[in-house]
């Protein structure tokens, strides 16, 4: 029997949201890695147009806002395309938080998402997982948890 629920093992921390977007770089709050033991990043495509691609990284911060950005090595999917067959599809990056710059000050994390040449819909989520601390919330926007 297990005593602890999923959602206090992980948390959703930051989004963009669901929608249908034009080209352009979209880019996630960012997330205190220092509070997990790692994070997870997924992103989701739904209908693609023709020539549509979307490429999906990681970046680390030296600050909550602002400050000095640095992609993360390695934590980038491969570009999904509609001529890839990749419509309705969803790619995970797993990043364990010592891989981060932390000697640096970059202990802050967020999501990028371009799409390039055509609309997508898409959308993104940032997870904390193994959260070193019992008072860490999940983003204000989860409007309800339900545990039976």
């Amino acid at each position: 029997m297990q005593n602890a629920l999923p959602t206090e093992m992980v948390k959703l921390m930051a989004t963009i949201d669901p929608d249908n977007y034009t080209t352009n770089a979209y880019t996630s709050d960012r997330v205190d890695a220092g509070q997990f033991a790692s994070i997870m990043a997924v992103v989701s495509v739904g209908d693609m147009a023709g020539s549509s691609t979307v490429a999906f990284k990681l970046q680390q911060h030296d600050a909550a806002s602002a400050g000095n950005t640095k992609d993360i090595t390695g934590a980038a999917i491969t570009t999904l395309t509609h001529a890839g067959t990749d419509d309705n599809k969803q790619a995970i990056i797993n990043l364990n938080t010592d891989k981060l710059d932390v000697a640096s000050g970059y202990r802050w994390v967020s999501a990028v998402m371009t799409v390039a040449a055509a609309a997508s819909d898409a959308g993104a989520e940032v997870y904390g997982v193994a959260p070193r601390h019992a008072n860490v919330a999940d983003l204000a926007s989860v409007d309800e948890i339900v545990s039976i």
